[in-house]
């Protein structure tokens, strides 16, 4: 198994190589050189397996023979037990054919855990093996910062710096964050927003001398694995609706791409996947480039569901490379155009090959807070988040085929956007008891201004791979 860059200048690379990168050198993400693929018998056999054992079954081809098998279930199944449900991810029906896929009973209530879980015991096993040491730089817009942070916090060879948008993530996402005081960890709260810490991460990364010194490394959705871990539910939850035996649809509500590039992995898979349907919110840079074929972006507003609130989706990138023909070059310049002119268009035949898959739909703010109280009201009182409301609402707008499974993804516990549940519902809803101190708890971040160079100059003052600590 091989993995390429998107802008098509990087060296091929192998998974273990692939997990410590990161980012391609030339600014691409890597992607798969050949998605591997599973048999209508291979996804049956799924079915009523253990989600540890499902998740080894669709991973391990991704690895190339890099970890074993052995060594692999063992971290998969380490990474898991630290979840709350037994199922990981259990689903939950809503009405006849609408199904809510919970992927918040990780350690820190929202979907990143699935993969970072189990990302941060990858980044362990291989730097112990190789005796490296990495530093890791990223950018949260809520829920990756408090997710990376526990998957990586007190490990040996891992340094971790996070950078949030200062003053737009609840309390809760930031309390997660900034509350955990392990040497390894340094919250950086920028005076900016999510798309200006994402700029700066990866600035850093294309600074080759200040990432080669540091030994940068991502766990963003720019790091294949975190891909890799998250086409897992899929295969799980389609295998246990009836999958392959009948087609599903899929509603994600996403900013970054990522989560529902997962999805589009899964169907290159051979996972039959009927439409994948994008919920954004009043940010709604993806729902306009389905509706139109041209990527815009335009100021970021902030919303009730602030971890959608993005306006440069950089997993795109890997769906604009298959649309371009993986052509790296063609990927370069758009993304150049983009960067120069803050948007680019694709071609009506280009268009065409994503709406066969894709659809897009904007959910404002006051649709999100009327989903959460319908919602609440018509199914025995269950709770969303504004995030899984923006799924639950496009879900009912696409107008799918009846008698399909639709399948919404709950990207975060309720608990984590009290405010907005309680003014929806009335009801306030409970931190689970092992987060029942959060808000007494002390906090340590660093507030910096969006600028490059003093951001760099904290990092390596920082990580020990910066001196030389073995």
């Amino acid at each position: 198994m091989r993995y390429i860059s998107t802008r098509g200048a990087a060296p091929a690379l192998g998974f273990e190589d692939v997990l410590l990168t990161g980012l391609a050198r030339d600014g691409g993400l890597y992607v798969p050189e050949t998605w591997p693929q599973f048999t209508a018998d291979d996804i049956r056999a799924l079915r009523g397996l253990p989600y540890s054992e499902v998740a080894v079954r669709v991973m391990l081809p991704f690895l190339g023979g890099a970890i074993s098998e052995s060594d692999f279930r063992a971290l998969v199944r380490d990474a898991y037990a630290t979840f709350d449900h037994d199922a990981v991810t259990p689903l939950v029906q809503l009405d006849q054919r609408t199904w809510v896929l919970e992927l918040f009973h990780g350690p820190t209530l929202a979907f990143k855990d699935v993969a970072l879980q189990l990302l941060g015991r990858l980044f362990d096993h291989v730097l112990e093996r190789r005796g490296e040491r990495v530093t890791i730089v990223g950018a949260t817009s809520g829920d990756t910062g408090s997710a990376a942070i526990e998957a990586c916090r007190d490990r040996h060879n891992v340094d971790i710096f996070i950078l949030h948008p200062k003053g737009r993530t609840s309390e809760v996402q930031r309390r997660q964050m900034t509350s955990v005081l392990s040497s390894n960890v340094h919250n950086i709260a920028l005076e900016g927003s999510f798309d200006d810490c994402q700029d700066l991460v990866k600035a850093m990364f294309n600074d080759t001398a200040f990432r080669d010194k540091l030994n940068l490394s991502a766990v963003n959705s720019i790091n294949w694995a975190r891909i890799m871990a998250q086409i897992v539910y899929y295969f799980a939850s389609a295998a246990a609706l009836g999958a392959p035996d009948r087609e599903i649809d899929f509603v994600v509500p996403t900013g970054n791409f990522g989560n529902v590039y997962a999805a589009y992995g899964a169907r290159a898979m051979g996972l039959p996947t009927a439409k994948l349907i994008v919920g954004s919110n009043t940010n709604d840079i993806l729902a306009r480039f389905f509706a139109s074929g041209t990527m815009a972006a335009q100021g970021v507003t902030p919303t009730l569901s602030p971890s959608m609130d993005i306006q440069i989706s950089s997993n795109f990138e890997r769906l604009l490379f298959d649309l371009l023909g993986r052509d790296g070059a063609a990927v370069e310049a758009c993304m150049r155009t983009f960067r120069a002119e803050g948007r680019f268009a694709v071609t009506d035949a280009q268009l065409a090959q994503a709406l066969a898959i894709f659809a897009g739909h904007r959910v404002d703010e006051d649709a999100t807070m009327a989903t959460i109280t319908d919602t609440w009201r018509r199914h025995g009182g269950y709770t969303v988040d504004p995030h899984t409301a923006v799924g639950v609402a496009s879900a009912a707008a696409a107008g799918t085929a009846p008698g399909r499974p639709v399948v919404v993804l709950a990207t975060a516990h309720p608990a984590k956007f009290p405010d907005a549940v309680e003014k929806a519902t009335g009801r306030r809803p409970a931190l689970p008891p092992r987060l029942g101190d959060l808000y007494e708890r002390e906090e340590r971040l660093s507030v910096l201004p969006n600028d490059l160079a003093q951001v760099q100059g904290f990092v390596t003052q920082r990580a020990r791979a910066a001196q030389g600590v073995a």
